[in-house]
């Protein structure tokens, strides 16, 4: 096996064309194989291999600089730069991130997980490099989807303003995650697509850009000689390149949004590998009531930010039509735009990952809160067992967004719960209200629930007990329900079990009360702690005679961790826990 072989980019330079092709097919295959037993970005990285190749056999990383938008197309990249075996042996499947990482490798420049950066980032190297006096390329690879993100345009402006090397490769699939939305960006790269780079209406060029046009992405030959015309260009060139996602496997070819990402697959079939849990979930009951809602309503609109299938499959897309809108991946956009269409009379909700509502802080705090605008947030993966890369942690929301005004911020822990949360938060008028999707296996009571939501931080206490009061918040509320069971049983000490349900202020009728028989409040979060919800509660319990421990995760980037075991080092178990409370009782 030739790829075996490839320990830097170095070794690819004396291979011949045949050779190199070799490399290609072999690449390929060991995605095919790893991503079919492993899971991961499986389409981008099926459909940039020839250009990964090329990319390297022409230029001289780490002497040039690569800058993977997202990166989560750079598993080719990774294998070309001494990690081939975590892709060829299943032992060491997990070696490597799904992402760029410095951490890994000097050809790695960031740690990149996120969106629409790559460009602003050449921008600084290059000038960087400018500073300096040094000459070598700085190429960045963004996709046609990631162009729809607003950064990207601002980079693109300080690439052409600052007017030195750098190369931009669009990689243009013709879909993002799904199929990219009509109209605007999507609209002027078809048009030069179908022109073969020929139409007149060329954004690239008006900025200022060397632009090249390639219909041929996946050829090797044509790649390598493209790249080998711009190479060491001394303006900012810009590679419009034509490739397609999920290139050689067929059901990648087919199924374009299904094959983004996933999960282990049959590589005969193309099917995903079921993980057993079928039926209702937290995503698929919150689907149905949003659907009855504009059934009921024209004005109740879902916005999403290029990952649609949150919320509806393309079936259910095809339903609810103009109800339905994405604004391509582009989350300021979706943030700010929910607060146009509360302010115009619209009922709008917008369906994001906790990881990249990151992106939206000033949109959330400036636009949506300080106009008070009644919109309705829906936020998944908000938990330490969601996403575990370090570029897509999802348990850093409560921090920022429970402590800017006006929000109202609930946290469900079961089904009746979350949907008499949403169907309260979608018809209101009053507050922006953001809604933390429980995550895990679905919880129904069957018993609906009758809250008054607008009665604002009113906590639910679901057993009085006295000694030690335990708040529960959203997914961590069975763990306190599990601690009081503990003690009852083997400690004869009834706790107080509350369900607080609104992270954004304190019941503090509620805790004020709770000094008459307790000698401990506990909080218990699925979040990061400093900061959080149970320091909110520390800091109004600061001068009262009552003892205060929180649970929750230590601030840090924690890396592709185990998710039992990081609740063990953070302390969290019902063991533990007791074991905590005894001592200070």
């Amino acid at each position: 096996m030739v790829l075996e072989t490839i320990h830097s980019p170095k070794d690819l330079k004396s291979l011949t064309k045949e050779g190199l092709q070799q490399v290609v097919d072999e690449a390929r295959q060991a995605l095919l194989e790893k991503t079919s037993r492993h899971g991961g970005h499986n389409g981008p990285n099926f459909g940039i291999v020839e250009m990964t190749v090329a990319l390297h056999y022409v230029f001289n990383s780490p002497i040039d600089k690569f800058i993977f938008d997202v990166s989560h197309q750079s598993y080719v990249h990774k294998m070309l730069t001494g990690r081939v075996q975590a892709f060829l042996d299943p032992a060491h499947y997990d070696d490597v991130s799904g992402y760029t990482n410095p951490k890994e490798s000097e050809h790695d420049l960031f740690t990149v997980g996120h969106t629409s950066t790559s460009l602003a980032l050449a921008s600084g190297v290059a000038k960087a490099r400018d500073l300096k006096k040094e000459s070598y390329n700085v190429i960045a690879i963004i996709g046609d989807g990631s162009l729809s993100g607003g950064q990207a345009y601002e980079g693109l402006n300080q690439i052409a303003t600052t007017g030195s090397n750098t190369l931009i490769i669009v990689n243009d699939n013709d879909q993002s995650i799904a199929a990219n939305p009509r109209g605007g960006i999507y609209t002027a790269l078809r048009n030069l697509r179908e022109s073969k780079g020929q139409a007149a209406d060329n954004l690239f060029k008006a900025l200022g850009y060397d632009y090249h046009y390639l219909d041929e992405g996946n050829d090797l030959n044509r790649l390598i000689q493209l790249f080998q015309e711009v190479k060491d260009a001394d303006h900012p060139v810009l590679l419009h390149i034509h490739t397609v996602k999920g290139k050689g496997y067929k059901p990648a070819e087919e199924n374009r949004e299904a094959f983004h990402a996933g999960g282990p697959f049959n590589l005969e079939t193309g099917e995903y590998l079921s993980d057993g849990n079928g039926g209702a979930s937290y995503n698929s009951v919150t689907a149905d009531l949003i659907m009855d809602k504009m059934k009921q309503d024209p004005t109740v609109v879902a916005i999403n930010a290029g990952t649609p299938m949150l919320l509806f499959n393309q079936e259910e897309r095809k339903k609810v039509g103009d109800q339905f809108v994405d604004v391509g991946i582009a989350e300021q956009e979706a943030a700010t735009m929910t607060t146009g269409l509360a302010k115009n009379g619209a009922k709008p909700i917008w369906a994001v990952f906790s990881t990249f509502m990151q992106r939206t802080y000033d949109q959330l705090s400036h636009d949506m809160a300080l106009n008070n605008q009644a919109g309705t947030i829906l936020v998944y993966g908000a938990s330490v067992s969601s996403m575990n890369d370090e570029s897509h942690l999802g348990f850093f929301d409560i921090p920022f967004l429970a402590h800017i005004p006006n929000f109202v911020y609930l946290a469900p822990t079961n089904k009746e719960e979350h949907l008499a949360m949403l169907d309260w938060a979608i018809e209101q008028e009053e507050h922006p209200v953001a809604i933390r999707i429980p995550v895990g296996p679905l919880k129904e009571t069957g018993i609906a629930d009758k809250t008054d939501y607008s009665i604002l931080n009113k906590n639910q206490v679901i057993q009085k007990g006295s000694q030690v009061a335990l708040f529960g918040l959203g997914n961590f509320y069975g763990l306190a329900e599990d601690v009081a069971k503990e003690l009852a049983a083997k400690h004869n000490i009834k706790a107080t079990i509350v369900n607080p349900k609104f992270i954004t202020g304190l019941d503090k009728e509620l805790l004020d009360s709770l000094a008459a028989d307790h000698q401990l409040v506990v909080t218990l979060e699925d979040g990061v702690l400093e900061g959080g919800y149970g320091q909110m509660i520390a800091g109004y319990l600061g001068d009262s005679p009552l003892k205060v421990q929180n649970y929750g995760i230590e601030k840090a980037y924690h890396d592709r961790y185990d998710r039992k075991q990081i609740l063990v080092d953070n302390g969290i178990s019902v063991n533990n826990l007791v074991k905590n409370i005894l001592k200070d009782l």
